[in-house]
């Protein structure tokens, strides 16, 4: 087969243990989600000849794969916050697409809520005041707070309410009550959300995302290997990467993200338009972030992403699911959840979430098209994945 013409497809996907873990490494949570995903797969651990890992050892790719007994001769270990899994993805689907790997698994773990608990680290309020960040350091802004100027600015560009951001929160709690493994189930209102503490203007701790610990890994796979694989294929169709900025001051426009361009490129190799797109798992550390995101890859125009995510929509039973594990807002958010808005993608296209969280749509069929978006730093970075089934 000619390199480069090799359709690439998801062949297996699991989590691990997620929610509140006190007495596991964040090694163990890689061991338990690569093992699930093999198990998942149905394909020999010895076909891996791929490994992408980012967040854990000094060096990641080697000390974690070392940890599972792997021997890769393809690594990557690209960190680009929470994009940083689509990203690789994309990486990995190309790598294998013109022959440099054959199965590449994609595998993250992390303890964050538990070594903020146990004392072993503190909350990321900051990336640090190194490179260019001395120069914004003096004036105090944490990470929230960039997120928070940013929807602070959507607002004042396109009249965009805190009300249409809460019924964010509030339709992803809504896809969460589904979800048993959800970290919080339970139903939220808009004034549940507008009353909560204030954390960064104009964020309440509802707008946030959940604190978690938990692991998750993607097995990527030639279309060779298919037939010998346990679950129906989804096929990667398209992706796209991009990075707009490192400091705020280099940010051109507040209220357009990296994923305009990530995503624009993905649907155009995909060769398919938002329309088509049925289900969307979107990054969303922030409210702001998944109502930015919907614009930005051509759900609706600039400035109508409020509008566009109300009466619904968004829901499991709504014109366009969004986030139907309950997001990073409600089901789990270790760190880099990226990889989780794959597993879900994944999962929501072979038909096989649990009932009142699958996605139906003509005839009950499960979707045929998703879209897995993840976004990085302070809107920094943005990878973008399509992915079908057959």
């Amino acid at each position: 087969m000619t390199p480069g013409t090799r359709k690439v497809a998801v062949v297996g996907v699991a989590l691990s243990d997620c929610g509140r873990l006190d007495a596991v490494t964040p090694y163990a949570l890689h061991a338990q989600a690569a093992r699930r995903t093999l198990a998942d797969s149905g394909l020999d651990r010895s076909l891996i000849d791929g490994f992408a890992s980012a967040g854990l050892g000094t060096l990641a790719p080697v000390e974690v794969a070392e940890y599972l007994g792997l021997r890769p001769s393809w690594v990557d270990s690209t960190s680009v916050g929470g994009a940083t899994w689509e990203v690789m993805a994309a990486h990995a689907a190309d790598a294998i697409a013109q022959g440099h790997a054959e199965v590449v698994l994609l595998v993250y773990g992390s303890t964050a809520r538990a070594d903020i608990k146990a004392g072993r680290r503190t909350a990321a309020l900051s990336f640090g005041t190194r490179g260019p960040a001395q120069f914004e350091a003096p004036y105090g802004h944490t990470l929230i707070a960039k997120y928070a100027m940013a929807a602070r600015r959507h607002m004042h560009e396109y009249g965009t309410t805190l009300e249409q951001l809460a019924d964010i929160a509030v339709q992803t709690r809504a896809n969460a009550f589904h979800n048993p493994y959800a970290l919080y189930r339970s139903p939220l209102t808009v004034d549940d959300v507008l009353g909560g503490p204030m954390v960064a203007d104009p964020f309440t701790t509802l707008h946030c995302c959940v604190r978690s610990d938990g692991g998750c890994a993607v097995l990527l796979a030639a279309e060779e290997y298919v037939p010998d694989t346990a679950k129906p294929p989804v096929w990667v169709l398209g992706t796209g990467t991009a990075v707009s900025h490192a400091t705020l001051s280099a940010w051109e426009d507040f209220t357009v993200t990296p994923a305009a361009l990530s995503g624009r490129k993905a649907f155009s190799r995909a060769g398919v338009t938002p329309q088509e797109i049925e289900v969307a798992e979107l990054y969303d550390a922030f409210t702001y972030m998944t109502l930015v995101t919907l614009e930005d890859l051509g759900f609706c125009a600039k400035g109508e992403g409020g509008a566009f995510a109300a009466k619904g929509r968004l829901t499991i039973g709504g014109e366009l699911p969004v986030n139907t594990d309950g997001g990073g807002l409600s089901a789990c958010h270790p760190g880099m959840r990226g990889l989780f808005l794959l597993v879900e993608a994944v999962r929501q296209l072979r038909g096989e979430a649990e009932e009142g969280r699958q996605v139906r749509r003509a005839h009950g069929r499960p979707p045929r098209l998703a879209v897995a978006s993840g976004t990085g730093g302070w809107f920094c970075s943005s990878g973008t994945v399509v992915l079908g089934r057959e």
